[in-house]
């Protein structure tokens, strides 16, 4: 079937904002929808219509989000969603090949999204390319190393959150350029992620917060909530669930993260999402105690594998020829010659053989330094036509630290 496909109205949004509760199973607040549809950009927006009905849908946030050595615009993909009367009749295709074509237009080389489900995207060229830890941490394991950073001159300080969202900002705002994938925030997304409705605190309690600074200013900040709890012999059995925690440097990220471990009647921290080098694993005297896990993050797709390939930064010195297949974004499919070292980077359409063969997607998992390429030539996922070529790749396209954005879109 065709569907029309076109940007809804303001008018239309509780419809739109429907399928997305059926599709997910969602019943939110009513000022959970409010804050949503603060963060919606209409002309962004697409829905699917069966007649008058709206049967899918998605969006895009306009972020500005850092890739390795870059600060680029990047299109944030969310709110997808089809009705269950629809599925299997092409809605979510148009959705995604129509969003697709419109951010290229916009002029944004990249794409990037949170998967509710694996297996899909990658129909539509988007690759993994970044892994979050969770874990749990018993208090009485949590023992750091010996030669722990320490500096005399930084301190603690509670503080309320609400209270101290400039802190937040100016911190956040000074250490999210050194990490591909996260994104600045715009303050409808810091309304978000300090929101505290009791429906936000989900039997967790309010939100806390606390400080690390010195003589010159803020260093670190760490949000949680506490759900207070004692055991049946009345011993302490809180649970502390910590939300954010972000330092400027080692010391101040150790002393936040021995504040969160050390809260009294806590006994244990739980932590839904870290990057997985987390500094936490080195400075733990036995990092087993984490009971780490870990799953996908980010997903990235090359909306213009050429600009997208020449905007980022590279770790070592590249010359190859990539022979892209991309059945959805057919401008992309043509062979590239990639040339870049350590200042700079350009990417043009050639003719010559090929060293690899890879899809748009293979590109996407490595785009934001995570080095999957290894992984998928070994898996067979990719061809390799010049020997070495996927370790030179693979080389120059890694990057440290490891891609994770933090708060979801």
């Amino acid at each position: 079937m065709t569907f029309q496909i076109r940007p809804i109205a303001e008018a239309e949004w509780p419809a739109f904002s429907d399928v997305l509760g059926e599709g997910f199973g969602w019943t939110p607040h009513p000022r959970q929808l409010d804050r949503w549809k603060k963060q919606t950009e209409f002309d962004r927006t697409l829905a699917a219509f069966d007649g008058d009905t709206i049967v899918g849908c998605t969006g895009v946030y306009s972020l500005r989000m850092t890739v390795p050595g870059r600060v680029l615009p990047v299109a944030g993909v969310t709110a997808v969603s089809v009705l269950p009367s629809h599925r299997r009749r092409g809605v979510l295709s148009s959705l995604m090949r129509r969003q697709l074509a419109d951010v290229r237009e916009r002029g944004e080389s990249v794409a990037a999204l949170y998967a509710s489900e694996a297996p899909i995207y990658g129909r539509f060229g988007y690759g993994r390319a970044a892994e979050l830890m969770s874990f749990t941490i018993d208090r009485a394991g949590s023992a750091f190393v010996r030669d722990a950073p320490q500096d005399p001159s930084l301190r603690l300080r509670v503080v309320k959150p609400a209270e101290a969202r400039g802190d937040f900002e100016a911190l956040f705002a000074a250490v999210s350029p050194r990490r591909p994938g996260m994104y600045e925030r715009r303050a409808e997304f810091w309304d978000a992620a300090l929101a505290d409705e009791e429906f936000d605190q989900q039997g967790a309690g309010a939100l806390r917060s606390v400080i690390a600074e010195d003589d010159q200013g803020v260093r670190g900040y760490a949000t949680f909530r506490i759900r207070p709890g004692m055991d049946a012999s009345g011993v302490p059995d809180g649970e502390l669930k910590l939300h954010e925690l972000f330092a400027a440097d080692p010391a101040a990220c150790a002393l936040l993260w021995r504040s969160v471990l050390d809260r009294d009647l806590v006994a244990r921290v739980v932590v839904e999402s870290r990057p997985v080098d987390d500094p936490l694993f080195a400075l733990m005297a036995d990092s087993r105690r984490l009971r780490a896990r870990w799953t996908d993050e980010l997903w990235v797709r090359l909306v213009d594998v050429a600009e997208a390939l020449a905007s980022r930064s590279y770790a070592a010195p590249v010359d190859v020829v990539i022979e892209v297949e991309d059945d959805v974004c057919p401008w992309n499919a043509r062979r590239w010659r990639l040339t870049a070292d350590t200042s700079g980077a350009a990417c043009k359409p050639v003719d010559d053989e090929p060293d690899l063969v890879l899809k748009v997607a293979s590109l996407g998992s490595a785009y934001l330094g995570d080095g999957a390429l290894a992984e998928q030539h070994a898996a067979g996922l990719l061809e390799e036509r010049t020997p070495g070529a996927v370790r030179a790749l693979t080389t120059a396209m890694s990057w440290s630290p490891k891609p994770w954005a933090g708060l979801t879109f």
